[in-house]
């Protein structure tokens, strides 16, 4: 526990009288990748604001190291059309980065040939790397990632987060990762959280099959994605209600609030 980049007890968040998180518990330590997973609405950004420090919940208590440098990569960036601004411009306008720290950055996340480019020119995978390199840019202990492969390819996001895993294992940082992308992810990722308001379960990523379990946690609709086996006491309707006693058992940790 002590080793902890930034951890969450109990956390509350309640919007208009609804709870939008629910008793949360998580943690993240130094050269670990956690990815949340959820449903729309299931409280991921929120979250994401609270690790941020940008939200205080209602009720729990949220803890970060002291003097944590935190690194974060939004979904997406828009810029105005009209606005001149290079993607050097755009890194330097963080304190104290010159071209040459720029360019490394860019070189480091594979996107080097850009640094003179327009941000509005330059095509989605390109933005999304030079936006993580903005995060690297500030030496982070943590990383936080919220859908880091938005509007990429899919060849294209099998190498970002290739990318993200070398980068923690270069740097060491601990990664929090919002992402709907659990098949591309499972062969990385040390901690898998689902999330739908309170965290409906939680473990270490195992095989990777089409469970049904998804469909039944995050409703009918849900993409075909391949997901860790888990257990789960649960389901959800599509509103993300609890009905109990219709899980299964797939043998990972689970809980709800």
């Amino acid at each position: 526990m002590n080793d902890a980049l930034i951890r969450l007890e109990q956390v509350t968040v309640n919007f208009g009288g609804q709870a939008t998180l629910e008793g949360i518990d998580l943690q993240v330590r130094p050269g670990e990748i956690v990815t949340l997973i959820g449903p729309n609405g299931a409280g991921k950004t929120t979250l994401v604001r609270a690790v941020l420090g940008l939200l205080k919940p209602t009720s729990g208590s949220v803890w970060r190291q002291p003097r944590l440098r935190v690194g974060y990569m939004p979904q997406k960036l828009v810029v105005e059309q009209t606005l001149p601004l290079s993607v050097l411009r755009f890194l330097r306008l963080l304190p104290g980065v010159d071209r040459a720290r720029a360019a490394a950055a860019l070189a480091e996340v594979g996107a080097a040939q850009v640094i003179d480019k327009p941000v509005q020119t330059i095509s989605g995978g390109e933005m999304q790397r030079v936006l993580l390199a903005r995060a690297l840019l500030r030496e982070p202990q943590l990383l936080v990632l919220d859908e880091p492969v938005q509007g990429v390819d899919v060849a294209g996001q099998a190498e970002l987060y290739g990318l993200i895993t070398r980068l923690r294992d270069r740097h060491g940082c601990g990664v929090l990762m919002v992402s709907h992308d659990l098949h591309l992810v499972m062969s990385t990722t040390d901690q898998v959280v689902c999330l739908n308001r309170h965290v409906c379960c939680s473990g270490h990523p195992e095989q990777v099959s089409g469970d049904p379990a998804y469909i039944e946690l995050f409703g009918e609709h849900a993409p075909g994605l391949a997901i860790y086996h888990h257990h789960h006491d649960h389901a959800h309707t599509l509103h993300g209600e609890v009905v109990e006693g219709q899980g299964h058992q797939h043998g990972a940790q689970c809980k709800h609030g």
